[in-house]
């Protein structure tokens, strides 16, 4: 097949960037559809502050009719080049048919790009930031993701091997089976853990009480967060992004924030009814219908999915995660919840898997992210 690469410089090319995928997997069961506007928000410099310390191009793929076949995006985040010392190209949003001359034609253009931009190391799929959603799914083909998590065909890991890629880190995620009852002793641990520690459960009772508590999140979050594969510290330009990503439909049931006795947030957890099916349901649009289906799936769910969790490093393995879990398991009981998704988590980071390690459990899908060194 003649495949013709073309750089996207247009809003009606964007438009066709980020509409390829939900294309390509039409039908498929198991894909979950993206929100299109809140992808193309993303990928535009002036909508998303990544851009503070990133840069980026867009590439799609045609065939000889004029078909787009493939797309990817190549990355570089400075900010966390120069956290780690390393010359570092990303590639990300990357999906194709299963044809070995696109998936070439795409990694090669982002490698010759990552050469002259100076890099010497291509790493991905992953994009501008750690919250952006990463990873070949290698394992789980028959699961639901997560809305945050991506689904695609088996064949990319074979054409990523092919070019020379190799395993750099993966991610897992569990289904948790939540038990009729939970046991009264998690309760009497957190209490425990409290006392020992002098910590206490921030005092959120409605939705704006969560906003005192916003810069200290993100403080925790760039604390603990700062040895995890492919973070840099957030700008107050990308917390106010993720802000309004995360804050705007939270639930305060599935929301701890813990404080020390100075009132000083050292921890947090953060889940949210699962929005797979509902996404699926909106087929990519949140207009005119498919918000209906997304507010629905955060009122009426059987199914949570965790985002985000970190704990200040003074507090690590101090059972602080009792206390995070036992508010959650509240909102759980509470809401008749049944099953819980982890999103995708390092599969070494054991402080946020024993969450869930007393618990009937699954490790039910793998992600993987590849790197490759330039010559």
């Amino acid at each position: 097949m003649k495949v013709n690469i073309k750089e996207v410089k247009s809003k009606r090319e964007l438009k066709a960037f980020v509409h390829f995928p939900n294309e390509l997997y039409k039908g498929n069961p198991y894909y979950v559809p993206q929100i299109e506007s809140m992808d193309r928000n993303t990928l535009t410099p002036s909508k998303n502050h990544a851009f503070e310390v990133c840069e980026g191009k867009y590439w799609l793929a045609y065939d000889e009719k004029g078909q787009i076949v493939g797309r990817i995006a190549g990355i570089i985040n400075r900010r966390y080049n120069e956290k780690v010392g390393r010359k570092i190209c990303r590639f990300g949003w990357i999906d194709f048919i299963d044809d070995r001359q696109v998936s070439e034609a795409l990694i090669h253009t982002v490698e010759q790009y990552a050469r002259e931009k100076g890099m010497d190391e291509m790493s991905g799929p992953t994009g501008f930031l750690e919250f952006d959603a990463a990873g070949v799914l290698v394992d789980g083909f028959d699961q639901l993701p997560t809305a945050y998590g991506k689904y695609n065909s088996p064949y990319y890991e074979e054409h990523l091997l092919a070019m020379g890629y190799g395993k750099e880190a993966d991610y897992v995620e569990y289904l948790v089976i939540v038990p009729d009852t939970i046991p009264e002793r998690y309760g009497s641990i957190a209490q425990l853990v409290m006392e020992k520690n002098h910590l206490h459960e921030a005092p959120i009772v409605r939705r704006k009480d969560v906003l005192k508590y916003v810069d200290g999140i993100f403080k925790c979050m760039n604390k603990a967060y700062s040895v995890i594969h492919g973070f840099s510290e957030l700008t107050p330009g990308q917390c106010e992004d993720l802000k309004n990503q995360f804050f705007g439909n939270v639930n305060i049931d599935y929301l701890s924030v813990i404080l020390d006795e100075n009132e000083e947030v050292v921890a947090f957890g953060i889940c949210m009814p699962s929005l797979s099916k509902a996404m699926q349901k909106a087929n990519g649009s949140l207009f005119p219908f498919g918000f209906i289906h997304v507010l629905h799936a955060l009122k009426h769910n059987d199914t949570l999915d965790t985002l985000l969790i970190a704990i200040d490093d003074k507090y690590k393995n101090k059972g602080v995660n009792a206390l995070i879990f036992d508010k959650v398991a509240k909102g759980i009981v509470k809401n008749h919840i049944r099953y819980v998704e982890s999103t995708r988590e390092l599969e070494q980071n054991a402080s946020v898997q024993n969450l869930w390690n007393r618990f009937d459990r699954t490790l039910h899908k793998r992600a993987r992210i590849y790197q490759k060194h330039l010559n």
